[in-house]
């Protein structure tokens, strides 16, 4: 298996996971958050699912620059919305990874604001990190979700919710 196969296996892999969290996430409860200092449910849902388009911009672009940027989150409604951002942007990445090659991969990627950087890694790299900041910030929404007393699926095995006995 090469390396954007490796790719497309765990992009697809993680998406489907992500598709379950997101899916549970309660409208009417878009507004509420943890604590005053952190993300409030829509921002954190939209923000994971909006991390599944990344790769198109890491493979098409060397570098994102947040001081050339004009960034406004995804506006959503529902939960519907929601799942429709994230299957919208999954098509995207998973389009980008199939006409990347190794080549393509190796290539340098930045993460800067302005002058100041903060990533300097491949192509490859950027897009592992982006699937880590999935993995990360989903389980974030798990959290979330558990305390708005949300049975959580299982992500690489079964949770507390999937079965009596864990």
């Amino acid at each position: 298996m090469n390396i954007v196969e490796a790719l497309l296996k765990e992009f697809d892999q993680e998406a489907q996971i992500t598709r379950k969290m997101l899916s549970l996430v309660p409208t009417d409860q878009f507004d509420w958050g943890p604590h005053d200092r952190s993300m409030k449910l829509k921002a954190l849902a939209v923000h994971v699912a909006e991390i599944a388009a990344w790769p198109e911009m890491m493979i098409e672009s060397p570098e994102l620059d947040f001081a050339k940027m004009d960034y406004t989150p995804t506006e959503v409604n529902n939960t519907a919305n929601l799942v429709e951002v994230f299957e919208k942007g999954y098509k995207q990445g998973r389009a980008a990874l199939e006409k990347s090659t190794e080549t393509i991969l190796q290539e340098q990627w930045l993460l800067r604001n302005g002058e100041t950087i903060y990533l300097t890694m491949n192509k490859y790299e950027a897009i592992r990190h982006a699937l880590a900041q999935t993995v990360h910030h989903r389980a974030q929404l798990g959290v979330y979700l558990r305390l708005q007393n949300i049975a959580i699926p299982g992500s690489y095995g079964p949770s507390a919710d999937d079965s009596a006995g864990f």
